[in-house]
């Protein structure tokens, strides 16, 4: 893996990433039991289970802010991405954000340090298609099969940003495509 920023970066909050956030102080107080290692796990598995993907749920808000995702318990993998790096930097692990190209077009990841090793993580939420499990020891992937961009990111990669931010409802969001990393 690659980092666009200094390992500091990867706790702190950003636009996106709003761990300060009442909303995400209090999830991640009430999610918090046990070491880092369970806490990762219970809020993988939160964000995976308990928020849905807009587009799976027929949902056509479209939340970025990890706050709103949360509030809303709803987003596309990028923002639940979004909420479930959050959640991570709330209790102190450094977490950031990957992507990977699913047909020419980028698909949002959680990247975490967890037991000294990062890995991908996979948030999007299960389906009948899809089965994720959370791993402290490999990646966990939706789409095991494509290919994932080297890099992880600090905040949320600009054009991943704008496509969420400018678009009212899912349904009308272009997703970003591959191109742009």
């Amino acid at each position: 893996m690659n980092f666009d920023s200094e390992p500091w970066a990867y706790l702190e909050a950003s636009e996106a990433i709003d761990l300060e956030h009442e909303a995400v102080q209090s999830l991640a107080s009430l999610l918090r039991e046990g070491d880092d290692l369970a806490f990762a796990q219970t809020a993988f598995d939160y964000v995976r289970d308990d928020i849905t993907h807009c587009l799976d749920a027929g949902d056509p808000r479209v939340p970025w802010r990890a706050s709103d995702v949360i509030t809303a318990k709803t987003g596309f993998c990028y923002a639940k991405s979004h909420a479930y790096a959050a959640l991570l930097r709330a209790a102190g692990i450094q977490a950031g954000l990957c992507y990977q190209d699913i047909d020419g077009t980028l698909h949002g990841l959680t990247a975490a340090l967890i037991d000294d090793r990062w890995v991908r993580l996979d948030p999007r939420g299960n389906n009948a298609d899809i089965d994720v499990q959370f791993s402290a020891t490999e990646d966990r992937l939706a789409y095991p099969d494509r290919p994932v961009h080297p890099t992880v990111y600090a905040a949320p990669h600009p054009a991943v940003l704008k496509a969420l931010q400018v678009h009212a409802t899912a349904q009308d969001l272009p997703l970003p495509k591959a191109t742009v990393l």
